[in-house]
């Protein structure tokens, strides 16, 4: 028997949804929302029924019977730090996604939508491994400073996703493999998976690791603390500097890679030296996880919008390839990583986790 998916992947502009039966989309849509659309609300959640009737009128004009459903999956958001997997979505998850347990994002709207969709039409509601997945290893923690230990926020949907397409490809149990999983966005991540686990990461929201197109990455610390004790700036401006402004956007005005191909191309000496530093910073990183792995490493796995780009991908691969062998596998289907996710519950391949 098919099993028929609706799939909400909530963005900070857009509602991003897809319809599947199985594996197979029947149709996906990008809701744009207007800056003047989202003013109208004082919180995330106060969104959500906005967003709901937005998504349910889509539904209804592409003459689609909601009742056909079997499950409906959102997109994970900022719960407290969990073990990767497939979550049912209880009361208990809701309410945490509602309050912004551990910050609030547009992706907390996901398992919210889901649930409430699904529990009109009787049937069950998912997330799939959201942002805040921690499987560190304790020491992995330890950053030096008591008071600011290292944290576990990153790509988590998508490193987990191609990280099980891989295994699935050469026959092998995800659980049974070490790899390096390497995600590259807007930010960046680079995630050693050790037995099914990932057991280390650099923070990819404000945390450490190479600089991304948005992000700034590791930052020279005494630098940072004069910084923001010289009076020139504000708490805001400082971390917009990191997250947003900082990376590509900062050296070269642009978070597109393309853009930045087109700078190289046109003899752009500046956006080339960047793109070099940031094909080292990618490495360095990918070095520091073989380390935790010990050096025994199946393959790496690299993903993400600028997998797309050769010259960067052949230069990581340059310095990275002594490591292990590669597998590209560009860009990011979220909403496929969401139904499959749903699916492995549903096909008794894993158990729905509790949260």
């Amino acid at each position: 028997m098919s099993v028929k998916s609706l799939i909400i992947n909530p963005g900070s502009t857009s509602t991003k949804i897809g319809v599947f039966e199985d594996e197979t989309l029947l149709f996906e849509e990008t809701l744009r929302h207007s800056t003047e659309e989202i003013a109208q609300y004082a919180t995330i959640f106060d969104q959500k029924d906005f967003r709901k009737d937005i998504i349910l009128n889509l539904l209804k004009s592409k003459d689609f019977d909601i009742k056909s459903l079997n499950m409906v999956v959102g997109r994970g958001g900022m719960l407290k730090p969990i073990p990767g997997g497939t979550y049912a979505c209880t009361d208990e998850l809701v309410k945490d996604l509602e309050v912004g347990v551990s910050g609030q994002h547009a992706s907390n709207l996901g398992g919210i939508l889901a649930k409430e969709i699904a529990d009109e039409i009787g049937v069950p509601s998912y997330i799939v491994d959201p942002v805040v997945v921690d499987e560190l290893i304790p020491i992995a923690r330890y950053s030096g400073v008591p008071e600011l230990p290292r944290t576990s926020v990153f790509h988590a949907l998508n490193q987990k996703a191609v990280a099980k397409r891989y295994a699935k490809e050469v026959g092998k149990n995800y659980e049974d493999l070490n790899l390096i999983v390497v995600h590259m966005g807007g930010g960046v991540s680079v995630g050693p998976h050790k037995n099914g686990k990932v057991v280390d990461i650099f923070n990819a929201l404000d945390g450490d690791g190479a600089f991304s197109p948005e992000r700034a990455g590791a930052v020279p610390v005494g630098a940072l603390v004069k910084m923001c004790f010289s009076g020139k700036y504000t708490e805001k401006e400082v971390y917009k500097k990191l997250v947003g402004n900082g990376g590509f956007n900062a050296y070269v005005g642009t978070n597109d890679m393309r853009d930045v191909e087109k700078m190289v191309q046109n003899g752009d000496a500046k956006a080339a030296e960047v793109r070099e530093a940031f094909i080292l910073q990618m490495s360095k990183n990918i070095g520091a996880m073989s380390t935790v792995l010990e050096g025994k490493v199946d393959q790496i796995i690299v993903t993400g919008g600028i997998a797309y780009d050769k010259v960067v991908v052949d230069g990581i691969k340059a310095r990275c390839g002594w490591i292990a062998p590669f597998t590209v596998y560009p860009g990011e289907d979220e909403l496929l990583a969401l139904v499959q996710g749903g699916l492995r519950v549903l096909n008794g391949e894993e158990e729905a986790q509790k949260y």
